[in-house]
């Protein structure tokens, strides 16, 4: 199996984008950065998809698999805990786990 890449699409009410992108920035990605198990990032907006409120799409890079799982396991759940507790249903994230081909 290749390198993995974690996508995290999360649709963002309009009236929170800017806190919502400065806390992702300063906060929330460096905290999934700082486990190690990524080797890099990148932060999008999705263009086509701009009813009730802003799409983005936040890609994390992992090496290999068996990261991906020590990721989930060990610190996915703090981590989407702390960004529900901050923005509940204002800032809804769906996850998706893509293989480089």
């Amino acid at each position: 199996m290749g390198p993995i890449i974690f996508n995290v699409t999360v649709k963002v009410d309009s009236d929170i984008q800017a806190e919502w992108l400065s806390w992702m920035k300063a906060e929330h990605i460096p905290g999934v950065m700082n486990t190690g198990l990524f080797s890099g990032n990148r932060l999008c907006r999705v263009l086509n998809d701009e009813t009730d409120g802003v799409t983005f799409a936040v890609q994390y890079f992992c090496n290999n698999l068996e990261d991906f799982k020590k990721y989930e396991l060990d610190f996915a759940p703090s981590l989407r805990k702390k960004h529900y507790d901050k923005y509940g249903e204002r800032a809804l994230a769906f996850r998706t786990l893509l293989e480089v081909i």
